[in-house]
């Protein structure tokens, strides 16, 4: 008897992730049960139907992406979950910016945990490059076979380091490589962090007035990218209330920059909009100390600064009511996945930027490794075969793996 595999999401497509290793004895391991990308945000039943919700499993998250963890309602009650221990704060931080509390208890690991057991399962969580704090790969032992699963991740970000020392110091005798393709056929920018801070620095120089940026607070690599051009261009990164909840949550024993008297570069500015956010989650004494502390700031005492100052098409309205519209000094970069830009939307920042006489520009660069990256990683793990993942376009691609296997959503193959 041998593991068996069953990906009951993700050989065709991008996010909703969700893969089952099975033990000779039954024992079950899910890793990932991801939100479709394309789901309506109300739409409940998403979990695959090839996944039995009769049997006992243990659910892994290798990261706190929702379309990795998003359906984790839909699990029983009955079944443990495990994630990295900021990956599980920022779910629950995540879950209730939508309006909803994740109350079930989640086990965690950090980046220094040993190898630890799940069943008959032995389970090695490796720190990873991600746009994605706390992301993970999990190396996993079992029934005499090794099995690595990369979750998301890149070798051009803040992080690149830990991936570089797998590639030169790789796990031994892995039987199965489970691998992401997310940038195979893609055009998506792949420059490193380091380089995108060079560009903001840059642009920050030629812009007399504010820098306003549309990027995701929970891309800690894009936000440390931003304060570092911030304080290299003598100016304030300013972020919101979510931005400076993200930010305590995953600083601490970190060298994160945190909202405080240690950072005086980075400012909060609070929003009408950000403090009904927080209201509406019960969290008003939370609120009343951001309001409190030295670090916050008004939309008023914005103006006239030039300041690097995050923005989102929601708090447009509340900035242009305190008179912190756009000007013609200003720019606005868009700094998130371009599939995610609607550059005609008159409601959105681009839009009201470009209008207004501001320089508008999307810089950016992916959470997910570059077709010759990929190559390589897969290369160096020299496993005994691959199964793609989490790509659209692996029967296109155009470099060199070991072995593929190719599956099809819910299909079951034993590990030979």
């Amino acid at each position: 008897m041998s593991l068996q595999i069953i990906v009951h999401r993700g050989t065709q497509t991008i996010g909703g992730s969700c893969i089952e290793i099975i033990a000779p004895c039954g024992a079950r391991l899910i890793l990932d049960a991801g939100r479709p990308l394309d789901a309506d945000r109300a739409a409940t039943g998403l979990l695959p139907a090839t996944l039995d919700r009769t049997a006992p499993a243990t659910v892994l998250f290798s990261h706190a992406h929702m379309d990795h963890w998003g359906l984790i309602d839909e699990l029983p009650e009955h079944w443990p979950l495990m994630a990295g221990e900021k990956t599980a704060a920022l779910m629950r931080l995540t879950a209730g910016l939508f309006g909803a509390r994740l109350t079930r208890p989640i086990d965690s690991w950090t980046s220094r945990s040993a190898p630890f057991p799940v069943g008959p399962f032995t389970i090695t969580p490796i720190l990873t490059d991600h746009s994605a704090p706390d992301a993970y790969m999990l190396l996993i032992d079992g029934a005499g076979r090794r099995i690595l699963y990369t979750g998301d991740f890149r070798l051009h970000g803040r992080k690149s380091a830990l991936v570089e020392a797998m590639i030169a110091r790789p796990p031994t005798s892995i039987d199965v490589l489970i691998m992401e393709g997310t940038n195979l056929g893609s055009d998506k920018p792949v420059m490193t962090e380091r380089a995108l801070e060079r560009a903001f620095v840059k642009l920050a120089r030629a812009t007399p007035g504010h820098v306003f940026v549309n990027w995701s607070a929970q891309n800690i690599d894009r936000t440390v990218t931003l304060f570092r051009a911030a304080r290299r261009t003598g100016r304030r990164l300013v972020v919101d209330l979510y931005g400076a909840d993200v930010l305590q949550q995953m600083g601490p024993g970190t060298a994160l920059p945190v909202p405080g008297e240690d950072w005086p570069d980075l400012r909060v500015v609070i929003t009408p909009g950000g403090q009904r956010l927080y209201a509406r989650q019960g969290r008003r004494d939370w609120l009343d100390a951001m309001a409190r502390s030295g670090f916050a700031t008004s939309r008023q005492a914005l103006i006239g600064q030039s300041d690097i100052i995050m923005i989102r098409d929601s708090m447009l309205g509340d900035f242009a009511r305190a008179g912190l519209g756009f000007t013609p000094r200003d720019a606005f970069v868009f700094s998130n996945w371009r599939g995610y830009l609607d550059e005609g939307d008159t409601a959105g920042g681009w839009k009201q930027a470009g209008a207004s006489g501001a320089s508008v520009q999307h810089m950016h660069t992916s959470g997910h490794a570059s077709a010759m990256d990929l190559e390589r990683f897969a290369q160096a793990m020299a496993p005994g075969a691959l199964v793609p993942v989490h790509g659209v376009a692996w029967d296109e691609a155009d470099i060199m793996l070991p072995l593929v296997h190719r599956l099809n959503d819910g299909e079951r193959w034993r590990v030979g």
